[in-house]
């Protein structure tokens, strides 16, 4: 039987999908197209009527994976953001969680298209990250574009040491627990306490 339009549209996008869960399980290098296309329900053979090539597939479901992460942090202020993405339940969740901690390693060994879709990605929590007022107090548009990719590498740089780690290690929760102070302390606003007050109050 003859696949319509929309049924054959619907089925690229379930394949983009499901690579995008595995990608950010297993790695870009971890996953092949034989076994993507049986966990995504189809023969081998459908790939190539779908898409090009591997990184046709890589570039796409990086582009979706991101688009989650941006979907999740609309709405949210910038510490919420951070105490979320800072956490053991994200390190813990590679297949579920942010494309830019899982795979953000991966790609920088990959074709310019799959670059492309992170790069856009990147644009794109910014813009999320920056709906809530976090950054717009700055009058210097470049300083505030600044803060929120500073907080932004702070965050997936986290994940990624965090993880790098034995699971459930000390260390591994030291480096979320110490990288979310820090990211937090630095959302919070200036103290407008006199210098020497506040140290007569560290004294007391």
């Amino acid at each position: 039987m003859k696949v319509t339009k929309a049924q054959a549209q619907a089925n690229r996008e379930h394949v983009v999908r499901t690579a995008s869960t595995l990608f950010r399980e297993r790695g870009y290098d971890g996953v092949g197209v034989v076994d993507l296309m049986a966990a995504a329900g189809f023969t081998h053979g459908g790939f190539y009527k779908q898409f090009q090539s591997k990184a046709e597939l890589m570039a796409e479901s990086a582009a979706c994976g991101i688009a989650q992460t941006v979907e999740l942090s609309e709405g949210m202020s910038a510490a919420d953001f951070v105490k979320a993405y800072v956490s053991r339940e994200h390190r813990g969740n590679r297949a579920q969680g942010c494309t830019m901690a899982a795979l953000g390693g991966d790609a920088a060994r990959q074709s310019d298209a799959v670059r492309a879709a992170f790069a856009d990605g990147i644009e794109g929590i910014l813009a999320a990250l920056n709906r809530d007022g976090t950054t717009r107090e700055s009058a210097d548009a470049k300083q505030a574009r600044a803060k929120g990719l500073d907080l932004l590498a702070h965050v997936v740089g986290a994940i990624v040491m965090s993880r790098a780690c034995p699971d459930e290690s000390p260390l591994a929760d030291e480096i979320l627990t110490a990288c979310r102070k820090e990211i937090l302390a630095s959302l919070a606003p200036p103290s407008r306490v006199p210098a020497a007050r506040r140290k007569r109050a560290e004294r007391e």
